[in-house]
């Protein structure tokens, strides 16, 4: 039986993803079910953006590719994205569907800390797996592309981090799609128990002008008195369709923040939701899109308090050049209940030339009296008193353009904790604004 998904992808295909990973019956028909939903539910309604003729689903789903036995087979251009004492730091690269490198420290596995592909989690840990799976974050049920997503998911990985843990090195994985038609429908889940505390860095890349689709999914799952950080950065090619679901469930107490770069060259869908859960939550969220070409993005952040005391921050900066078109969306949401709650959220786009379009759409909905809320929001272009003020002191136009976007997206990239991070986000940035 095969469903209309665009194109048809079929029950013979979920088998075959289901045996390629060796899966137990349950996450089998998991599979199956979501294949199902996918043909009957719509696409998800994105404001201000048509998604309905982007590339969701030309890609190949079922891929082999083989082991690496060092990250210096890798190519310069993908190994440059990972740290430089990258054979010793704990680290997971996916070429296409399929991991090809594994590494965890052996003392942090002797404290319970699991770090492996997912698909060996499924089978060696499938009860822990089971609990979190698209339970609490991401649904299945939601749209179409999360029911394709939990259909077809092919490698990722799964972090756990157990009770009064802490981990001071960051995680590392790279999900490199490598060739045309490639598909990443990764899924990290990471699970950090009762005060712990564990840093995740994720890289999604693939060629400038090859054909990709990225359909992936982040499950952060922070329990109570637990902290975690997670950065995401993403530079796919300009022939690439990039859907991210980031989704954060917080406990009381917890702490999670985001670091997103959404990087892509070309359309874009981004969701960062987080759920302040228990009582004393808090959640940041910082995050940076570059558009060009003729480009479509559109990212949102969402944070909804239940628990009362509970915090969240949202920043957010855009920049956008020729014929690119980017909507940021910052949206709060208090619910009845969530006293004491304090939210707040600032999102701000830069229009380097007269073609390029942004839109940042602050929103407040707030069902609680006895709250704290606020937001702001900014659209405009390069200032000519700035540009004529740094020229005159003998600065071309190019490099006074760079210092006043960079100076721009200095409130998100100086409060990020890693260097080796920053750095890497200043690179791509650069690289992007020049193409």
């Amino acid at each position: 039986m095969s469903v209309d998904t665009g194109i048809l992808f079929d029950q013979k295909t979920v088998n075959q993803l289901s045996e390629k990973h060796r899966e137990p019956d349950w996450m089998r028909q998991f599979r199956l079910d979501a294949l199902q939903a996918a043909g009957r539910l719509d696409l998800p309604r994105v404001q201000k953006t048509r998604i309905d003729r982007w590339n969701f689903t030309r890609f190949e789903p079922v891929t082999e590719a083989s082991s690496l036995d060092s990250l210096k087979a890798l190519p310069e251009s993908v190994k440059s994205l990972l740290s430089s004492d990258m054979e010793k730091d704990n680290v997971i690269v996916q070429k296409n569907a399929d991991p090809v490198y594994v590494h965890l420290d052996a003392a942090l596995k002797d404290k319970g800390v699991i770090f492996t592909d997912l698909a060996t989690a499924v089978r060696e840990y499938p009860e822990l797996v089971r609990q979190y799976f698209m339970t609490k974050g991401v649904r299945p049920d939601e749209h179409r592309l999360t029911a394709l997503h939990a259909a077809l998911w092919s490698g990722g990985v799964f972090l756990y981090v157990p009770k009064n843990v802490e981990v001071d090195l960051p995680f590392q994985s790279l999900f490199w799609a490598d060739g045309a038609g490639v598909g990443l429908l990764s899924h990290m889940l990471v699970v950090a128990e009762a005060n712990s505390r564990v840093d995740l860095v994720v890289n999604v890349v693939s060629e400038q002008e090859e054909e990709a689709v990225h359909n992936g999914v982040l499950e952060a799952i922070v329990g109570p008195g637990a902290r975690v950080r997670v950065a995401t950065i993403n530079h796919m090619g300009k022939q690439a369709t990039d859907v991210f679901y980031r989704r954060g469930v917080v406990d009381r107490d917890g702490q999670l923040e985001w670091l997103v770069g959404d990087l892509s060259g070309g359309h874009t869908l981004s969701d960062i939701t987080t759920h302040l859960n228990g009582t004393g939550g808090r959640v940041d969220v910082k995050s940076i899109v570059v558009g060009s070409g003729e480009q479509r993005s559109n990212v949102t952040a969402s944070v909804h308090h239940w628990g009362t005391h509970t915090e969240s921050n949202i920043l957010s900066r855009g920049v956008v050049r020729d014929q690119a078109n980017s909507i940021i969306n910052g949206i709060t949401k208090i619910e009845k209940g969530a006293t004491k709650a304090d939210g707040q959220q600032a999102e701000n786009v830069l229009m380097l030339n007269s073609r390029a379009r942004g839109d940042a759409n602050p929103i407040l909905l707030i069902d609680e009296n006895d709250v704290k809320a606020g937001h702001a929001a900014s659209v405009g272009r390069i200032d000519d008193i700035q540009m004529f003020y740094l020229m005159s002191r003998g600065i071309s136009r190019e490099e006074a353009e760079k210092l006043i976007i960079f100076g721009f997206l200095a409130p998100v990239l100086s409060a990020i904790p890693f260097e080796s991070l920053k750095q890497q986000l200043n690179r791509v940035i650069e690289r992007k604004l020049q193409q």
